[in-house]
């Protein structure tokens, strides 16, 4: 039976077998006997995305001690949900992301995740999907859309499917507000499209 610990772009955490890119965690544990805690979904602020693989580190078994690992199709996915690259496995990554976030100079890692913590909790945004940035998710009903290359691309669990030009009206935006001006200022995440 497939884990509880598939990250989708609203940040739901939901079963399925297809595997992830990405590994990530959102500051601990909040899992027992292999399933979530259904009161909680995240123990600290510092919602992280991890390499696959690091060093010669394994977890085993998935959901055993330590904290709750979370997996994701791509990281364009991991970004929609309010995750941001981790310091350890991908300092390179973490450090271009904290240059691009908005605030001055190379931002610092606690100083994100106030500000992230806080966008993931709020209301979500309307605006038009034309001013989003390569990367930005959007959703129309329950379908989440990535914006690449001025078009809109249907996500699912198993990767995107059909592809669209962009609505013309105000949609709900599900990239964080602080996220989106990262890849305005030039992050570049990882999308599992095969032309990306």
């Amino acid at each position: 039976m497939p884990k509880q610990n598939r990250v989708t772009p609203t940040g739901q955490i939901v079963a399925t077998d297809a595997r992830g890119a990405w590994m990530g965690n959102r500051g601990g544990k909040f899992h027992s006997d292999g399933q979530l805690d259904p009161r909680r979904r995240w123990v600290s602020r510092r919602w992280i995305t991890c390499a696959l693989h690091f060093k010669d580190r394994r977890r085993n078994p998935i959901m055993g001690a330590g904290y709750t690992e979370l997996f994701f199709m791509d990281e364009a996915t991991a970004l929609a949900s309010g995750h941001r690259p981790c310091y350890e496995c991908r300092r390179t990554d973490a450090i271009t992301f904290a240059e691009a976030f908005p605030l001055s100079g190379r931002a610092k890692a606690d100083a994100m995740d106030v500000i992230l913590h806080r966008e993931r909790l709020g209301p979500r945004d309307i605006a038009h999907p034309s001013a989003l940035p390569d990367g930005s998710f959007f959703t129309e009903g329950d379908t989440p859309w990535l914006v690449h290359t001025g078009r809109a691309h249907e996500w699912s669990l198993r990767g995107y499917l059909s592809h669209r030009a962009l609505p013309d009206h105000p949609v709900e935006i599900l990239t964080p507000a602080s996220i989106r001006v990262a890849l305005h200022n030039g992050y570049r995440p990882q999308i599992a499209l095969p032309h990306a």
